[in-house]
C-alpha cells in the first residue's frame, strides 16, 4: 500500500449522478440506491470493508466503511482520502471527542465520550464512568476495528477496564452477532456522579451501557423544581430522575419500573445518597401502574415520564403517537392542582412539535390547560450533527397543567 496516500489504494465505490449532494452538505451516510452498481457492484464487497467513495466522474470524495447488505450501505469515516479508519485515526477522533467533554465537564469523568456520527465515528458509542469504559459497536465497519478501538481507548485514557456491550438490537441490522466481552476486570456496577448526585450503574447487566447520560441537563432542571414536592418517576430504571429529585429536597418520590432488579438499584442509589426514607418503588408495567394509582385517587406535584422509544421505525408513527398520548393523559390525571408534567421521548422519529402537540391534546382532552415552561434536549456529550437529524433525538417538555 502507498504509505503516502493509503486511501488511494482502497477499492472505489462510485456514486450515481448527483448522489454526492448530501455528502457535500456534510452528511455521512450512503444509501444503497445511490451507488452505481453497474460499475461498482456492492456484492463484490464484504461487510466492514473500507472504500474510496467517488463521484460518478471518479472524483474522490471520502473514505467510508461498507456493509453491502444494508439500506445504509456506507458510512463516511474521513473526508480526507489519505487516512483510512485505523488506530491512528481512532486516536485522533477520540482525542477530539475528549477535548469537547473536558471543556464541558472539566475534571468530572462521567459522560458519553463518543457519540457515533456526531463525533465522526459512525457506529461507535463509548460511555465513560471514571476509570471504566463501556463500548458499543453497531456497524460492521466498527466491528472490524474492534482491536484498534480498544487499543486507541487504552492509549488515550488508560482505563482500568473496558466492557464491550455488543448485545444491542442495532447490530441485527448489520448482520452482526451479539456478545459481551470484558478487557480487564469489570465490576457488576460502577459509580458515577451526575449533577452532584452519586449513582451505581449496572454496566454488566443493565440497559444499554448501564446508564443514560443524555438527560443530564433535564434532570438538573427537575432538581430546581423538586424541593418539597411529591414526585412520581415512571420508567425510572435505576432512579436517575427520582433519586436526583429526592436529593434536591422532594418530600416523597415514587419510582415505577417493570424491572424488579432496576428498582433494587433505585434502593441502592437512594441509600448511597441518604434519601431512602423518602423513596418508594413500585414494580409493574407503566400503564397498569398509572391506572391503578388513578383508581386509588393518588396525586403528585410532579410526574416524570421517560419511556423507551415507542417509535423505532417510521411505520410505528401512528401507534407510537397514540401510546404517548395515552401515557400523558394518565399522568395528567395524577397531577395535583398546578402540577408539573415532565414528558420525554427518545424516539428520533417523533418531532419536538409532535410531542408538544401530544401534551396539548392530552390536556385539552381532560379540559385542562398546559403551559410549556421549559423544553430540553440531550446534553453536550451527545452533540448534534447538523446534517444528520437522527442525531437530534431527545425531547423533554416541562409543562404546568391546571384547570383554567
Amino acid at each position: 500500500m502507498n504509505a503516502t496516500n493509503p486511501g488511494q489504494e482502497l477499492p472505489q465505490l462510485l456514486l450515481k449522478s448527483q448522489a454526492d449532494r448530501r455528502l457535500k452538505k456534510g452528511h455521512l451516510w450512503i444509501y444503497s440506491n445511490e451507488v452505481d452498481v453497474e460499475r461498482t457492484p456492492l456484492k463484490q464487497f464484504d461487510p466492514g470493508d473500507q472504500v474510496l467513495v467517488c463521484s460518478q466522474q471518479g472524483k474522490p470524495l471520502a473514505i467510508a466503511t461498507l456493509n453491502p447488505g444494508g439500506l445504509i450501505c456506507g458510512r463516511v469515516v474521513n473526508r480526507g482520502i489519505s487516512h483510512p479508519l485505523d488506530k491512528s485515526l481512532l486516536v485522533h477522533r477520540i482525542k477530539q471527542a475528549l477535548a469537547l467533554r473536558e471543556t464541558c465537564f472539566g475534571g468530572r469523568p462521567y459522560y458519553r465520550l463518543v457519540y457515533g456520527d456526531s463525533d465522526l465515528l459512525p457506529g461507535l458509542v463509548v460511555d465513560r464512568f471514571g476509570e471504566y469504559l463501556v463500548v458499543q459497536m453497531s456497524t460492521a465497519g466498527m466491528e472490524r476495528q474492534k482491536d484498534a478501538i480498544v487499543a486507541a481507548l487504552q492509549q488515550c485514557l488508560r482505563p482500568r477496564a473496558i466492557l464491550l456491550r455488543n448485545d444491542h438490537s442495532a447490530r441485527q441490522l448489520e448482520g452482526l452477532s451479539d456478545y459481551v466481552e470484558a478487557i480487564g476486570e469489570v465490576p457488576e456496577a460502577v459509580e458515577l456522579v451526575e449533577n452532584g448526585v452519586r449513582f451505581m450503574a449496572p454496566i454488566a447487566t443493565g440497559q444499554k451501557t448501564g446508564w443514560f447520560y443524555d438527560h443530564r441537563e433535564n434532570r438538573a432542571l427537575l432538581q430546581r423544581l423538586a424541593p418539597s414536592k411529591r414526585v412520581l418517576d415512571v420508567f425510572s430504571y435505576v432512579g436517575g430522575w427520582g433519586v436526583q429529585a429526592a436529593v434536591a429536597g422532594a418530600r416523597q418520590v415514587m419510582c415505577v419500573d417493570a424491572s424488579g432488579s432496576a428498582l433494587d438499584w433505585v434502593g441502592e442509589n437512594a441509600s448511597l445518597n441518604g434519601v431512602e426514607e423518602r423513596m418508594q418503588g413500585l414494580q409493574g408495567k407503566a400503564i397498569d401502574v398509572l391506572k391503578q394509582l388513578v383508581a386509588e385517587g393518588e396525586s403528585f406535584d410532579i410526574v416524570v415520564l421517560d419511556p423507551p422509544a415507542f417509535i423505532k421505525r417510521k411505520k410505528d408513527q401512528r401507534a407510537g403517537e397514540a401510546a404517548y398520548r395515552h401515557l400523558n393523559e394518565l399522568a395528567m390525571r395524577l397531577l395535583a392542582r398546578d402540577g408539573l408534567l415532565v414528558s420525554a421521548s427518545c424516539s428520533m422519529h417523533l418531532q419536538r412539535s409532535a410531542l408538544n402537540d401530544i401534551v396539548r391534546a392530552a390536556a385539552r382532552h381532560l379540559d385542562r390547560h398546559a403551559q410549556l415552561i421549559a423544553q430540553g434536549g440531550q446534553g453536550a456529550d451527545h452533540p448534534v450533527h447538523p446534517a444528520i437529524e437522527e442525531t437530534d433525538y431527545l425531547k423533554a417538555v416541562f409543562a404546568r397543567v391546571y384547570l383554567p
